[in-house]
């Protein structure tokens, strides 16, 4: 088993509330997406509340919300993200999302078997906004290997 894994978190800011009209696709697919990443060859953990996603953690402001999981490896969650169904839905995020202006995702090494916690998440995508891409929080467009490991590709 390898010493670290990879967490990642993005946030983002919906256009409406999740109940409305404008926000019914986005909603009505949240299982089936977050099945297929729990299913998806690398995936650890990801952040859950009661119903299963994690849209009732808002711990910026009413409409933002967060995602939040680890996986095994910078390559499985590339793979998911840009090679599987999720795809799709991420190509019509600005049909629910607001655009932001600032880093909006964040990745970082954490131990093996530890689960972030949103502040901890938080305090990464801070860290990039405020000091750039470094090991301890950086983006898919410049990666960091693992503190025990070298980067053998680019993303």
């Amino acid at each position: 088993m390898p010493s670290y894994q990879l967490a990642q978190l993005n946030i983002g800011t919906i256009k409406a509330p999740l109940d409305s009209p404008l926000m019914a696709d986005f909603t009505n697919n949240l299982a089936r997406i977050n099945a297929l990443a729990e299913a998806s060859a690398g995936f650890v953990w990801r952040l859950k509340d009661d119903s299963g996603n994690a849209t009732d953690y808002r711990p910026l402001d009413p409409l933002t919300i967060v995602n939040m999981s680890v996986w095994r490896d910078l390559d499985a969650l590339m793979q998911y993200v840009y090679q599987s169904e999720h795809v799709a839905l991420m190509r019509r995020r600005r049909e629910w999302f607001e655009r932001m202006d600032t880093a909006f995702m964040v990745l970082w090494w954490v131990p093996a078997g530890h689960e972030p916690t949103v502040a901890e998440a938080l305090e990464r995508l801070e860290h990039l906004r405020a000091n750039g891409e470094s090991s301890a929080a950086f983006s898919f467009r410049k990666p960091f290997a693992a503190p025990d490991q070298q980067l053998v590709a680019e993303a």
